[in-house]
């Protein structure tokens, strides 16, 4: 989950890596670190900390060179310190790597390297990955990359310079850690992640699993690891730099949680086609014959995406009336997939090391898969049969907010199309639901208008150390979802559960000290919702109820009221899901803490 960024050209290279490197602190910020080459001289620099610590530093004596790496660091091997940061170098202070990704058969590697004579600084996987590269030096640095990597065994990227050829960078992906190179004027880029190369170049080219590629400032070469050349157009990424930035908000978090109703407009967009009252999803990849074949669907998702996935699982069912499950992605390598059966992997970053292995798993096994990725040419977007993208943009909080709804919206459209290919959904239902998606993001404004009441609710509540999220139907995924995000950026006690199994274990725990964060707008399953606030209240409990605007029964128990435009039980979630991104968010301001980076967590898992 590191971040890895690269550059040879005509600017200085400390001036393209360090803001490149900003970009993709959200992919851990342990410490960081640069090297670059002068002439023939190699200087590393690094930092413990966040990459400001970094920056400091080389503002007080900048590296000269023209090219360089560097690296913003989630620790896997090895505690965060000055010696465990990247770039790693061999014996001789001759070559510089950076690395994302784990070496598995990193001890016996080390082992034989200092054996042979090596000199091992850290307690890192990736000092090894240097000292094999120098062990093998002898015809050049392109062949003795290839060579080491014959020896490793695990998923990884990394990036290579050396004093000796400062004019290419070596770059190698293995497994489920994403590479991408970039071409300017005269420039090459190399970034573990497109948003980190937005602003230098929008045509990129992403390095498959397996492959090596030698990048030199008028281009690149590819091959595979087994030696075939491969040849690769670049894409144009619809990106511009400047969404980047926070547009005047404390925090991207903030930024993009108010984003949504414009991100969910974008993702269904093209999808609605009011005169024929149709879905259409061009890049689905499954036909109509295909979806009434399906005895059952599958999603697959890791975090939010899996709590999007439960929510998808009740719209299938209610659509298309086809049988579905949600499962964590890394159990469900444990289960037997069936050619009958559609795979729906759900992943914002297309390359979550869990989900990705999921998905080769059962394609391997004849399952169809279909992928829900918010990044056009990542992995997971490629290797599927059929894609729906999300419409999110870049999101640069670690706590998925726009790419969690943009989910919803798009696991909306899913099953209204399979519904409508399987005959289980009638006209007027998926014209009423078609006009619910595209009213939605104007409902969700509506929402946000009360960020400054939920604020004060947040301000009330932030002391305490547990809460409870309490749900049923489509809420109860909300109720996870919700506990997940205060867990993640206020580091508080939360747990979401369907409200039905509060008798069965967590009433056990409600007191005064145990606020519960009952959703239960109208609905279906309003008036059982309405007696689990007695049964909590009943225990001198602390309630905050998110419920319908004119809502009077549960209003009068709570202690605090948020209240949701009046809307189809459809899209309900898109509107409950912002308040309790709200509440988290002003929690953990009031508690102190970095909503932006919360601590041990990183944006994009790419490593089991």
């Amino acid at each position: 989950m590191c971040g890895i960024v690269g550059y040879i050209g005509e600017s200085d290279a400390t001036n393209v890596l360090i803001p490149a490197l900003r970009r993709l602190e959200y992919r851990g910020y342990d410490s960081a670190g640069i090297a670059t080459v002068d002439g023939n001289e190699l200087d590393t620099r690094k930092a413990v900390g966040k990459i400001a610590e970094l920056e400091a530093q080389v503002a007080a004596s900048p590296p000269q060179g023209h090219s360089g790496i560097a690296h913003t660091r989630w620790a896997t091997h090895g505690r965060p310190n000055m010696v465990n940061a990247h770039p790693h170098v061999d014996c001789q202070l001759r070559l510089a790597l950076v690395h994302n990704g784990i070496i598995e058969n990193y001890r016996e590697l080390r082992k034989q390297l200092a054996a042979q004579g090596h000199r091992f600084r850290s307690e890192t996987d990736t000092e090894v990955i240097a000292h094999l590269i120098e062990h093998y030096r002898t015809n050049g640095l392109f062949e003795a990359v290839h060579r080491a990597t014959r020896d490793l065994r695990g998923a990884y990227a990394l990036a290579c310079i050396c004093a000796e050829d400062p004019e290419t960078l070596i770059v190698v992906r293995r497994g489920s850690s994403p590479l991408v190179i970039g071409h300017g004027d005269h420039e090459a880029f190399v970034a573990s992640d497109i948003p980190a190369l937005l602003g230098r170049t929008r045509d990129m080219v992403v390095l498959d699993d397996g492959e090596i590629a030698i990048v030199k400032r008028g281009g690149m070469t590819i091959r595979t690891l087994e030696g075939s050349e491969v040849q690769r157009a670049a894409i144009r990424i619809p990106w511009d730099g400047a969404v980047a930035e926070r547009g005047g908000y404390p925090h991207f978090m903030l930024k993009e949680i108010f984003e949504q109703p414009e991100a969910v407009a974008n993702t269904v967009r093209d999808h609605l086609d009011f005169e024929r009252r149709e879905i259409r999803i061009d890049e689905l990849g499954i036909s109509d014959l295909d979806m009434i074949g399906l005895i059952r669907l599958s999603f697959v998702a890791c975090g939010s995406s899996l709590q999007a996935a439960l929510v998808g699982k009740y719209l299938v069912e209610d659509f298309a009336k086809l049988s579905a499950e949600a499962e964590i992605a890394s159990e469900f390598r444990y289960r037997r997939p069936d050619s009958r059966i559609l795979t729906v992997p759900i992943s914002q970053s297309g390359e979550t090391a869990d989900t990705l292995a999921a998905s080769r798993y059962v394609r391997e096994r004849g399952s169809r898969v279909v992928a829900v990725c918010n990044v056009v040419g990542s992995s997971l977007a490629r290797e599927a049969d059929g894609v729906l993208f999300t419409r999110a943009g870049i999101e640069f909080g670690v706590a998925s907010t726009k790419t969690f709804t943009t989910q919803l919206a798009a696991l909306l459209l899913l099953s209204m199309k399979l519904g409508s290919a399987r005959g289980m959904l009638d006209d007027e239902l998926r014209s009423g639901v078609m006009k619910d998606l595209k009213d939605a993001p104007r409902l969700m404004r509506a929402v946000l208008e009360q960020s400054e009441s939920i604020r004060t609710v947040a301000r009330e509540f932030a002391n305490y150390r547990d809460f409870l999220y309490l749900g049923r139907g489509l809420d109860y995924p909300l109720a996870v979802e919700g506990a997940l995000k205060l867990k993640e950026i206020a580091y508080l006690h939360a747990e979401g559960y369907a409200a039905g199994e509060m008798k069965h274990g967590p009433i056990a725990l409600i007191d005064e000290r145990m606020p519960v964060v009952a959703i239960a707008p109208s609905g279906p399953t309003y008036e059982k919702m309405a007696g689990n606030v007695e049964e909590v209240k009943a225990r001198d409990g602390k309630v905050i109820a998110i419920v319908t605007e004119g809502d009077e029964t549960i209003a009068a128990r709570a202690d605090a009221v948020i209240t949701i435009p009046a809307a189809s039980l459809w899209i309900q979630p898109l509107l409950v899901a912002l308040p309790l991104q709200l509440l988290a968010y002003y929690i953990a301001v009031e508690r102190g803490c970095d909503v932006d980076q919360p601590r041990n967590l990183a944006k994009s898992v790419t490593v089991e």
